[in-house]
């Protein structure tokens, strides 16, 4: 559950997608890493291929680690089915891990209810398929929305389905290349879409570095979801857009000094700090 949306430090989740190339292996090492250092939620995706992949990409050949096989045998290879969900979803509740998933299409939003997921997602890709927002919608569950993909027409279309709904929301600012230049990371659009939509935003982030996350919060993201692998180097289309172990270590504490660092705003002279005057001031104050 996401409560707290006015505490400055933001909620983490880390991004696992399909960064566990169809290995349960993988996906539970990931789990205990952004356990390890402290996130507050791991993100699947959920998909049908046969319906999500186009008809134009099916058949066309790509080199995997399983050799080479065309794209729509690839998406159904790395794609979970439920049975293997229900097995993270053990795992998960055995450590003490939030987890939920992003749906690609409705067959699986519905399937996936079965886990009771306290929060939604619409992936920047599924924004401007209005049936799949209105059936989201209606569950009324927060739900994060990925603004990558589109024009800004189409968020106020998304926005309204919600509002329509009384479906609660959080925008998620997100620029989709992968990985994406930080020159190309507009987070200047964070507080424009708080005020624009008078709502919470978060940062769906797909750069390879850290900072623009802190950033990010600086200009009031309350939610940071980065992508997170094993190895950079590994394959697959999202690893090099995905913080490994360093990357998550070093978010997790500079997210958690923040507070900290800033503290209360209010103007104090502390016994350490008249202690130094007394260095300094070689008048008498009065």
């Amino acid at each position: 559950m996401i409560n707290n949306l006015n505490s400055f430090k933001p909620y983490l989740i880390a991004e696992i997608g399909i960064n566990h190339n169809g290995s349960i292996n993988i996906a539970k090492k990931l789990i205990l890493l952004a356990k390890k250092y402290n996130f507050d939620f791991v993100k699947f995706q959920k998909r049908n291929p046969d319906i999500c992949v186009p008809s134009n990409q099916r058949d066309i050949n790509r080199e995997t680690p399983w050799g080479t096989i065309t794209y729509f045998k690839y998406k159904k290879k790395i794609e979970f089915n439920i049975k293997q969900y229900k097995l993270i979803d053990q795992f998960c509740k055995k450590i003490k891990m939030k987890w939920f998933a992003s749906s690609w299409d409705e067959d699986s939003q519905k399937q996936m209810r079965i886990f009771n997921f306290s929060i939604n997602k619409i992936a920047s890709a599924m924004i401007t398929n209005l049936k799949f927002l209105e059936l989201v919608a209606s569950e009324k569950k927060i739900t994060l929305i990925s603004t990558g993909m589109c024009a800004m027409k189409d968020i106020k279309t998304a926005v309204k389905i919600f509002k329509n709904k009384k479906c609660p929301f959080i925008l998620m600012h997100s620029v989709s290349l992968y990985p994406c230049p930080e020159d190309k990371l507009n987070l200047n659009l964070i507080p424009k879409l708080k005020k624009m939509f008078n709502c919470q935003v978060g940062y769906s982030g797909h750069e390879s570095t850290v900072s623009p996350s802190i950033i990010a919060t600086m200009l009031g993201a309350k939610i940071i979801e980065r992508h997170i692998t094993l190895d950079r180097s590994m394959w697959g289309t999202d690893q090099a857009a995905s913080l490994s172990e360093e990357g998550m270590k070093n978010l997790s504490n500079v997210i958690k000094k923040i507070p900290e660092i800033l503290g209360n705003g209010i103007k104090k002279f502390n016994n350490d700090e008249k202690k130094i005057a007394l260095k300094f001031r070689y008048w008498e104050d009065k």
